[in-house]
């Protein structure tokens, strides 16, 4: 982040000025249990004690509290207030929330979550997102979000798959860039810092856990799970990173100088903040035992390169200033820390003006285009998995339909974790259940009957944070299956609870369907009636009997606030689904872990399973069809050049309008090291008419051929580079190829991340 010279000289004149506390002030924060009192309001008490030395950040002041956005300004305004009035320094604090499928407050809009949001493999809309989401943080004082989530997901046991942007490096990075450009806005003044996170690798967590330790080598690390995070550094520009709570071979990433410094900062020069993740430097001490006490802990992790201790000012407080006072800890490493703190505390503004607008926060909350857009994204980001004999769109003039199942009328579970809810389960703003957006679909004549059937599953081992029905009774089957025989389709809608069955801390061993969902699906199928299943979940779910048996089978997802309006917009054929799944969706979980991108040896089969998932990566159906035709590679030999542009055209053979990802893969035949049997490179969402036809355009970068060779050197080896494109990472419709003659190292600094893209 760089600063006028004025603010440069500002800067080290207050570090100058500080205390020992007040640098340590600087590098820690508090959150709104520790400064309001019972009436939810600010103590001045808790602010005298907490503040007194000043604080580098305010932490979800008002958390899953009922605090409306005008308070919720107030509430911040005093706090920067305090600090600039009544501690010595006049420091500003910088408020900090998350944002993963909108701000986590009371009335701000709720998207979909980040697995349905790289469902609609359209960079644009998360890049509209986070402009809405900067807007309303702006409007109530907060200016950094830990978001994105940029954990590489390869492990659909692993519960916080529904925070991440899928399992394939390339898309994550351009969804990821994107989500960070719109929280930032044109100017940080005016913006929000993004601060991607858990830096690096928590997707791949050993046995599918969170958090667990994490195997990887160098070049997976760096190609694989690193990737995201550099593309949204150096192209997205983000200003902070969350260090993980894991640890990789034996290294906690909040203790990890190769990590933190070596290879984020002296190898792609970034200059923002560090946060430790919420107990990470605590867990140093206290899981990973690499370190004795509280005092070595806040050493490992200052020296590693952590420079906030953002949520609960602990370890780089006392343990802190001992160390430092004995000597254990230079000075000079706390100073580093404070002056990037403070670098973004000026280039945000927040010593010009760090207020938030009261009188006009609450107008930029639920406002109708707000919530259209989350319409928007929720529908372009379900996926059509099956659609045999044509069953779906439904007619909206059917005479009856039964919709049943324990997420057809529940506003909870179509949200995501990170979204808001009060202790109740509300959410502050109007979220249209599944059955609401049918009935509200379907003709005046139509007879739409519901049954809950079934609880989303058995209780959970741990105990859920929301209260909640969880039980494997059976005893809505009944009442259930009366509706199907009178119906003329049943629409089940079935799946998770994230918080409860998936979400962090909220790992499963297995990846089928919840409890007697199943059971339920089947006692469905049995009276004849033909039956649609809705997927509402923040997983990839499989089960063999339901693809096989079960004519229809839309992915939701987490779809938000809008979530029954987009559901039945795809059910009735008002839109044509063209989400494309981001990650694969397996088989069996024994089967992880088996992303597409996977190495040629991955391909052996089991004893009873193959060695490729029920649904591939990139796939989705659409109400109509697509040809391909016409690829052209240019040039066919590379040597100088430093791109080539592969072309096709794309036809809708259909009679409905509709939107096809074409998907460029590439594959290296002959390298030195050993390289997936293919990698997503580039990729576009277009709409067609019927009979209409479009070319594609992809221009490809050279750099992105590149991978680290046996000596870690970035290179694009000479030799042949197969070229697929296709409608999934499985269904390929042209194939073809072209050669690099010599080999060329690539600059990581000046490195393209992108393919452009030309749609005519």
């Amino acid at each position: 982040m760089k600063l006028t010279s004025e603010q440069e000289s500002r800067l080290e004149e207050l570090v100058a000025e500080m205390t020992l506390e007040e640098k340590a002030a600087q590098m820690g924060g508090v959150g709104g249990r520790q400064l309001l009192d019972d009436d939810d309001e600010l103590s001045r008490d808790r602010m005298q004690r907490e503040l007194k030395y000043g604080i580098g950040q305010i932490a979800r002041i008002t958390g899953q509290k009922e605090i409306a956005p005008a308070k919720r300004a107030r509430l911040v305004n005093e706090i920067q207030h305090f600090l600039l009035e009544e501690t010595r320094l006049g420091v500003p604090a910088i408020v900090h929330d998350e944002c993963i499928a909108g701000l986590m407050m009371l009335g701000a809009t709720i998207f979909p979550q980040p697995i349905g949001l790289a469902s609609t493999w359209d960079p644009e809309m998360a890049r509209r997102m986070t402009d809405i989401i900067r807007r309303q943080g702006q409007a109530v004082g907060v200016r950094q979000c830990l978001s994105p989530v940029l954990d590489v997901a390869w492990d659909p046991r692993w519960g916080r798959i529904e925070e991440t942007l899928g399992e394939d490096p390339y898309l994550a990075s351009r969804m990821a860039a994107a989500f960070v450009q719109g929280l930032r806005g044109s100017d940080l003044q005016t913006g929000i810092i993004a601060a991607p996170k858990h830096f690096a690798g928590g997707g791949f967590s050993e046995g599918g856990r969170h958090p667990a330790s994490v195997h990887v080598g160098p070049h997976e690390l760096r190609e694989i799970f690193l990737f995201p995070f550099e593309v949204a550094i150096k192209e997205g520009q983000a200003g902070a990173v969350m260090s993980g709570m894991h640890d990789i071979d034996g290294i906690p990433c909040s203790a990890s100088e190769e990590l933190l410094t070596k290879i984020l900062r002296d190898e792609w020069g970034f200059t923002g903040v560090v946060v430790g993740d919420y107990g990470a430097i605590d867990q140093l001490h206290t899981v990973h035992c690499t370190a004795a006490s509280k005092t070595e802990a806040a050493e490992q992790a200052l020296k590693a390169g952590v420079d906030v201790e953002p949520n609960c000012w602990d370890y780089y407080r006392e343990p802190l200033l001992e160390a430092v006072r004995d000597g254990r800890i230079p000075e000079a490493h706390v100073d580093r820390a404070v002056r990037r703190h403070l670098r973004a505390k000026f280039a945000l503004g927040l010593f010009d003006d760090p207020f938030a607008d009261e009188a006009s926060a609450a107008k930029v909350f639920d406002m109708p285009q707000h919530r259209e857009f989350a319409g928007e994204l929720a529908r372009r980001s379900i996926v059509l998995l099956k659609n045999s004999d044509g069953l779906l769109p439904l007619p909206r003039d059917i005479k009856s339909l039964a919709v049943i199942g324990p997420n057809a009328h529940e506003t909870r579970n179509v949200l995501g974790y990170y979204s808001y809810r009060d202790r109740a389960g509300s959410a502050g703003i109007r979220i249209v259940t599944i059955l609401e957006g049918i009935r509200g679909k379907t003709s005046p004549q139509t007879e739409v009957s519901y049954a809950q059937g079934c609880a989303v599953g058995p209780p959970a081992l741990r105990v859920p944070r929301w209260p909640m029905e969880m039980s494997d009774s059976t005893e809505g089957f009944a009442e259930a299956v009366a509706l199907a025989r009178a119906a003329d389709v049943v629409v089940a809608v079935v799946g998770g609870s994230s918080g409860l069955t998936t979400s962090e801390n909220r790992d499963r061993t297995e990846i089928t369907l919840p409890g007697v969902q199943e059971e339920l699906l089947k006692v469905l199928y049995e009276t004849g009636t033909p039956l649609v299943v809705v997927l509402v979940n923040g997983r990839p779910l499989y089960s063999p009997w339901m693809f096989e048996n079960v004519s229809a089978i839309v992915e939701a997802w987490l779809p938000g606030e809008e979530a029954g309006n987009a559901v039945a917009d795809v059910l009735f054929g008002d839109y044509n689904p063209g989400g494309k799944l981001p990650v694969s969706i397996l088989a069996s979980a024994g089967q992880a872990p088996m992303p597409y991108n996977r190495r040629p040896f991955s391909l052996r089969t089991y004893v009873y399973h193959p060695a490729y998932p029920a649904l591939p990566f990139g796939h989705g159906l659409s109400y109509t069809e697509f040809e391909y035709s016409g690829l052209q590679i240019t040039p066919q030999q590379v040597g100088e050049q430093t791109e080539v542009a592969i072309s096709c055209t794309v036809e809708n053979t259909g009679g409905r309008a509709g939107d096809e990802v074409v998907q460029l893969y590439l594959h290296d035949a002959v390298a030195s090291v050993v390289r997936p049997i293919k990698e997503l490179k580039g990729f576009a969402r277009i709409t067609l008419e019927p009979g209409e036809k479009k070319t594609v355009t992809f221009t490809l970068p050279m750099g992105l051929l590149a991978f680290y060779d046996r000596d870690m050197r970035l290179v694009v080896e000479a030799g042949e580079f197969a070229v697929m494109v296709g409608s999934s990472s499985e269904d390929i419709r042209l194939e073809g190829s072209f050669e690099v003659t010599e080999q060329k190292l690539v600059d990581p600094n000046s490195r393209r991340f992108g393919t452009e893209v030309a749609v005519e």
